[in-house]
């Protein structure tokens, strides 16, 4: 309980206002009231944000991806912008990789990526998909521009 609330009312809270239910369990966590904890809804949060900031991993890399391809594969047509969204994807990334669990899960969906991208490469360039090698051509480091 906070201070007299039961936990439904935390449960209530959860469901209406995601914000202040947070900050209610961050104030019960930072008491050490372990107990009063909404713990069925925080352990399903918590899920919620791992699988959340595995998708946006997943999504940059594939973003940082197609558009190495089209930089390596129509050098005519390089823009400004295809190398602005590199310099960008590469910063994001190496900021969400400070995370070890994020660094070991874009390696072992590299290869996942990595046929996301030719295919999304294959309609942006309007090369067919076998016009791009069949294996991702850069390590985790490489892409990231180390």
């Amino acid at each position: 309980m906070i201070r007299g609330e039961p936990i439904s009312t935390l449960s209530e809270l959860y469901h209406t206002d995601e914000t202040a239910w947070l900050e209610r369990m961050a104030t019960l966590a930072a008491a050490g009231e372990t107990a009063a904890l909404d713990l069925e809804h925080l352990s399903e949060y918590l899920s919620d944000m791992a699988r959340r900031d595995k998708r946006e991993v997943l999504h940059r890399l594939v973003v940082l991806l197609v558009h190495l391809l089209k930089w390596e594969h129509q050098p005519e047509r390089r823009v400004r912008s295809w190398e602005l969204t590199i310099q960008e994807q590469r910063e994001e990334l190496q900021e969400l990789l400070e995370s070890g669990t994020l660094r070991n899960h874009a390696e072992r969906e590299q290869g996942k990526a990595y046929r996301k991208a030719v295919r999304r490469a294959a309609v942006e360039t309007e090369l067919a998909e076998a016009a791009f090698p069949a294996e991702c051509p850069y390590t985790l480091e490489q892409a990231l521009g180390g």
